[in-house]
């Protein structure tokens, strides 16, 4: 997967913000102020980090080598993706939008609120 490419999937979500606190050499996607993605989009193959149900994570990483424990993130709840062109594309935005629902469940009902007012004011 190309790094534009992962751009538009990311950026297809509702509400999702770009942001570099680590640097330039990291983007992270945030929604709500709370990260849901993070990848370096200047290294080859590509690595994404999301977010995962902690039972959800074991299973793929059993099921697919390119899905390892969160790099430089909580193991427990995050996953890292090897972008070689190996993990089916379907599967890997099935698992974007996995990371994207969590942290969207985790956000308080004010939060969703001013998102939505933000963007249909």
């Amino acid at each position: 997967m190309s790094p534009s490419a992962l751009a538009n999937l990311l950026h297809a979500l509702p509400y999702v913000e770009e942001t570099t606190p680590f640097g330039p050499e990291v983007l992270v996607q945030k929604v709500g102020d709370k990260m849901f993605a993070c990848y370096p989009p200047v290294k080859e193959p590509l690595r994404l980090n999301l977010k995962c149900d902690p039972e959800r994570a074991i299973e793929m990483r059993e099921k697919y080598e390119e899905i390892t424990p969160g790099y430089h993130m909580n193991k427990r709840h995050s996953n890292t993706l090897l972008l070689d062109g190996t993990l089916p594309p379907e599967l890997v935005k099935e698992l974007v939008e996995h990371s994207y629902d969590l942290v969207m469940k985790s956000l308080t009902r004010k939060k969703r609120d001013e998102l939505s007012q933000d963007r249909f004011p």
